[in-house]
């Protein structure tokens, strides 16, 4: 039995996107992420896909490949390369150095772990995160995905009605809900809805997060987040009926949609409307600030990680 390996490396930012552009291409256990062990090079992570081969391996080697040239074509890759192997190894073939590579603690009670690892909470503050496709479809390895999850910790209470918008492979609405909030979570490409709605399958919280397809306002008009082929998705309307929103989006977009955010967001006299903003590093912080406060934020705390920032803004109280 022949198979087919797929070998590329990526950057801290393509990871999760290659994973994200994957899920239905890529079962789970034949997708093997480990750290580039070339650290003088511009690639942080190592990619590994096993395909069996048979009567449609060139059709699905192509189709792979296509799906991952928009990373390639902006820099977050490299092209792939393509070798034949007697077999598959396991993930501890694989990378047999890890401690553990199943389990990630983020923040104080984050534990994000692989959909199949065995692993039980130690304590009953840990919340436990578990989504498809081993740590790294948007499991937190990605500096953007951490830091929003500090910030979630922090901010979320339960009752608290919420957006998570550009929802992804959903983990950040898995941790909204576990959080003891409710949810809309949303996104504009039909992959990343359908990551979001397993990993809320997964995790047992459909009750509390409804996943669609669909943008806020006006981001229904900035097209697809790689350039690619947009297709109509329905948006939702900024009535001021949530008290948090979530984004892990491109700078360029918080910006957009800075007024959107005010408008969308809800405020009394015993509530601060919360935006919380990930995504961009510290070259973008001076204008996504600036576009904040000019739609009437003010700024909250902050979490950064190398160049990667997180942002919290404040909706002040209304008086009435």
């Amino acid at each position: 039995m022949a198979w087919i390996e797929l070998n590329l490396d990526t950057t801290n930012e393509g990871l999760d996107w290659v994973c994200t552009l994957l899920a239905n291409a890529i079962a789970a256990e034949d997708l093997h992420i480990y750290e580039s062990s070339d650290r003088s090079q511009k690639w942080t992570f190592t990619i590994q896909m096993y395909l069996l081969e048979d009567a449609q391996i060139h059709q699905r080697i192509d189709a792979i490949v296509d799906l991952l040239k928009p990373l390639h074509r902006t820099g977050m890759t490299d092209e792939p390369q393509i070798f034949m192997v007697e077999q598959r190894p396991t993930k501890e073939e694989s990378f047999p150095n890890l401690a553990n590579p199943l389990i990630r603690r983020i923040g104080d009670r984050f534990v994000v772990l692989d959909a199949d690892s065995s692993y039980q909470a130690s304590n009953p503050q840990e919340i436990v995160l578990r989504l498809q496709n081993s740590l790294a479809f948007g499991s937190g390895l990605h500096p953007a995905t951490i830091l929003s999850l500090r910030l979630l910790e922090r901010h979320v209470k339960p009752s608290l009605y919420a957006l998570d918008l550009g929802s992804g492979s959903g983990i950040l609405s898995v941790a909204l809900a576990k959080l003891g909030a409710k949810a809309i979570a949303i996104d504009n490409d039909p992959v990343a809805v359908a990551a979001t709605q397993d990993a809320l399958r997964r995790n047992h919280v459909t009750d509390r997060v409804t996943a669609m397809l669909a943008s806020l306002g006006s981001a229904s008009q900035l097209g697809h987040w790689m350039g690619g082929d947009s297709v109509a998705v329905p948006a939702i309307a900024p009535d001021q009926k949530f008290d948090l929103i979530v984004a892990n989006i491109f700078a360029r977009v918080h910006i957009s949609l800075a007024d959107e955010f005010y408008k969308t967001l809800r405020s009394t006299p015993n509530h601060e409307g919360i935006l919380i903003t990930a995504g961009y590093t510290s070259d973008r912080l001076e204008d996504v600030t600036n576009a904040m406060v000019a739609a009437g934020f003010s700024l909250g705390d902050r979490e950064q990680i190398d160049e990667w920032i997180g942002l919290s803004f404040r909706k002040p109280c209304t008086n009435f």
